[in-house]
């Protein structure tokens, strides 16, 4: 059941991916020995079944934050158990824990975690990724618009 949520999780970010701006579409850094691919998403993009099965939040003031990290130091570059840890921040300063969840899912391994926003709202985002050797810090933007 669980690797049938996988294949929609995944199918739902590959045909949502080509209709959002740049801003929105998936990135990845390379960081060390991790390739950190990230996206910040409104949650409606989600179908019912799928928030349900993963316990997110549907609604149109809540975003994912979607971080997968692949070890390019090894063949075929394995997903990678790591811890984060991160705040958001809004234009007026506001701070917000972000709280990741791990998903593994075969050999697939997502951190998950939701962010409220406002209409039209920039959040930024600082990230602390580490695999226990080394310790790296993501930075990124994102605007989100109420559907």
């Amino acid at each position: 059941m669980k690797n049938r949520f996988k294949h929609y999780l995944m199918t739902a970010f590959l045909l949502i991916a080509p209709l959002m701006s740049p801003a929105q579409a998936e990135n990845m850094k390379k960081m060390g020995s991790m390739n950190v691919h990230y996206i910040a998403i409104n949650s409606t993009f989600l179908t019912p079944a799928i928030a349900t099965a993963y316990d997110i939040q549907r609604s149109r003031y809540n975003g994912l934050v979607n971080i997968s990290v692949l070890d390019n130091s090894k063949e075929n570059f394995p997903a990678k158990h790591v811890s984060i840890t991160g705040k958001a921040k809004n234009l007026a300063g506001q701070l917000i824990s972000l709280e990741f969840v791990e998903v593994t899912e075969g050999d697939a391994i997502y951190y998950l975690a939701q962010v409220n926003y406002s209409d039209e709202e920039t959040i930024s985002f600082d990230l602390t990724i580490t695999d226990g050797v080394e310790t790296h810090k993501l930075q990124f933007k994102q605007k989100f618009y109420v559907d």
